[in-house]
């Protein structure tokens, strides 16, 4: 967070406050403090032989970069769930959290109009028998993109996070 789009205190209007190690809000003021705490969110590496499927965002941030299909873990909801839910939303895939196979976390930066979210995200990997998958949230991606792991290019990718997670864990 970052005085660019929070002015004042939430609670008492006072200019007068200060952001401690970039995430802790502390109103000078009325004393009012808030936490800026990271959000979960997930991803998951589609593998069907020696490719990996890339979603190519239709929205903002990063449209038109590479990306893995997944999300924001919803409140009630562990990462598995929100992970089998993302899928279903986005390519019409149904299974259930036996399928996923964990992978790692990552931190990430995630700027959503002018707002810096900072976010934990948990890769899953999951291996698929066909590589014949539909886009069924078009309003998110645009196309869907088999790459195989040695035609990689990492600076086709948007988020930091996927970035490292492929090339530590893919590109060997």
């Amino acid at each position: 967070m970052s005085k660019s789009f929070i002015n004042y205190c939430p609670n008492c209007k006072s200019e007068d406050f200060s952001f401690e190690n970039d995430f802790k809000f502390h109103c000078n003021s009325c004393d009012f403090v808030l936490y800026h705490n990271i959000a979960a969110a997930v991803a998951v590496i589609i593998k069907h032989d020696d490719k990996i499927l890339f979603t190519v965002r239709n929205v903002e941030p990063d449209k038109g970069k590479w990306d893995l299909p997944g999300g924001f873990i919803d409140p009630n909801e562990n990462a598995e769930e929100a992970a089998c839910r993302e899928l279903n939303e986005e390519l019409g895939i149904d299974l259930s959290p036996k399928d996923l196979k964990y992978i790692t976390t990552s931190p990430n930066n995630y700027l959503y109009r002018n707002v810096p979210y900072r976010t934990m995200d948990i890769f899953y990997e999951f291996e698929i028998n066909s590589n014949q998958i539909k886009i069924t949230a078009e309003d998110e991606i645009n196309e869907l993109i088999w790459v195989k792991k040695e035609q990689i290019q990492l600076d086709k990718i948007g988020f930091v996070s996927i970035r490292k997670v492929i090339e530590s864990n893919y590109m060997k």
